[in-house]
């Protein structure tokens, strides 16, 4: 299990009893106690700390006698971190407001006056509960976030591309990957390769836009001893070294067309000759090319034959730009960030609001280079634990709309899934119900809900 949050913050306006409590938790094996007055402090303690377990009274000023100032806070701390274990202090005649504190969320209540002896056993059971669904979270997410090594995406769309490579890696058939510069196109055609039956053979990589044309071919190709200017010994060429493995050809939009109709003839006969040289030479290697171009815009203009694209694209898989992945962005800034952390050797631990905020609403132009361009910047700048928009040099725009609730979030995800069952299901109620597993009455009463029509 990873390190247990043994964090623990204490919110209580009474001097004495917030000293008194601080003291009798401070021997709990590994705890860290911190303590807050009111609810602005407690949630400047939360975003700071980020304890796994928050002590609260409800009595809390302005309203030191009501409920109204500690149930905004248990709201308030439940938004920002949702698995924050809250346990709530309460009188014999506030039981009402307990039972609302734990509708509302919270974890557990305790009785007043304190037993110190009942309370650190609530605590102990919260904290380990809390590294239960830590832990929980965690696999939860690698499993869902990480479907190929190097790949960190949750959007549909992000994962319907990785579920294409997943179908043809074992297949020897040519996959031609598509998207805007910096969306990780090589990273995807190397997990390609590892998921394949070649992942024990090299994966060569060569980018035909980096080399010159004059170049390219001997790059490729190879050359003999002699064949040019400058050629004073015999070289192994990318297809050649790529033997039993894969070749990634990058940006191969930017190919010369002399050298297409080379690639061509190697992709028909699987067969190259070193530049300078005689002898056809047997290459075993499957082909993986990639390009952020649109290949047959260039097909009418010319520039690229029709003939070496339909060799290339056996398999099509496009890769959205981050903009369009939905939740992708705040997930790769989250990824980035521990791992920049890590390898700087820095304590910083998470986003602010308006860091999230920014990075949600944010275009990405650059996509996922800029992304960790910009998250490596902020590890190094950020002053504190947390990053700020400033910090990434972001700010969120003024339409930016509000992270959504948990209520807020469960009600679209409901929403959208019982559209798609009634537009699958061809508007068919009964049909739709039993793809959804409710009854019918449960289907009409959730499309009233939402104000859904046959």
């Amino acid at each position: 299990m990873t390190d247990i949050n043994r964090t623990i913050l204490i919110v209580e306006d009474d001097p004495g009893l917030r000293s008194q409590m601080r003291w009798a938790l401070a021997d709990m094996e590994g705890a860290e106690v911190l303590v807050a007055e009111d609810r602005e402090s407690a949630l400047a303690a939360v975003r700071k700390d980020e304890p796994g377990v928050v002590v609260l009274d409800l009595g809390l000023p302005p309203d030191p006698n009501g409920a109204s100032e500690g149930l905004a806070a248990l709201e308030s701390i439940l938004s920002f971190k949702p698995e924050t274990k809250v346990i709530i202090a309460t009188g014999n005649e506030e039981r009402q407001n307990a039972l609302k504190a734990v509708s509302l969320g919270a974890y557990d209540f305790y009785p007043k006056p304190v037993d110190v002896d009942v309370l650190r056993l609530i605590i102990d059971r919260a904290i380990h509960l809390h590294a239960l669904e830590d832990e929980i979270r965690r696999l939860s997410q690698t499993q869902r976030s990480a479907p190929f090594d190097g790949i960190i995406a949750a959007s549909a769309e992000m994962l319907q591309a990785c579920l294409v490579i997943e179908r043809v890696a074992e297949s020897e058939v040519s996959v031609l990957i598509t998207g805007e510069s910096g969306t990780g196109k090589e990273v995807l055609a190397r997990a390609l390769h590892e998921s394949s039956g070649r992942r024990n053979g090299p994966f060569v990589a060569i980018n035909c836009a980096a080399i010159p044309e004059n170049l390219l071919e001997s790059e490729l190709f190879g050359h003999e001893k002699g064949a040019f200017t400058g050629a004073v010994k015999q070289t192994i060429g990318k297809v050649e070294k790529a033997d039993g493995g894969t070749l990634f050809l990058d940006e191969i939009g930017d190919m010369p067309l002399a050298l297409q109709a080379k690639l061509l003839r190697f992709l028909q006969d699987r067969v190259i000759e070193r530049v300078g040289g005689r002898t056809e030479i047997k290459v075993d290697v499957r082909i993986v090319s990639a390009t952020n171009q649109a290949l047959k815009d260039l097909i009418s203009e010319g520039r690229f034959r029709e003939d070496l694209f339909y060799r290339l694209d056996e398999v099509g898989v496009h890769i959205p730009p981050v903009r369009d992945r939905e939740g992708d962005a705040v997930l790769l800034a989250k990824f980035f960030l521990q791992q920049h952390s890590k390898n700087l050797d820095r304590s910083v631990k998470g986003l602010t609001s308006d860091a999230l905020a920014a990075i949600a609403g944010y275009e990405w132009p650059g996509n996922v280079r800029e992304l960790e361009n910009r998250m490596k910047r902020a590890v190094v700048l950020a002053e504190g634990k947390l990053i700020t928009g400033a910090d990434l040099g972001l700010t969120a725009a003024e339409d930016t709309p509000a992270f959504p609730t948990l209520k807020q979030a469960r009600e679209r995800a409901e929403m959208d899934i019982l559209a798609r069952a009634l537009e699958l299901s061809d508007n068919n109620v009964s049909a739709a119900a039993k793809l959804l597993g409710v009854s019918r009455p449960t289907l009409y009463d959730l499309m009233k809900t939402y104000n859904l029509r046959e």
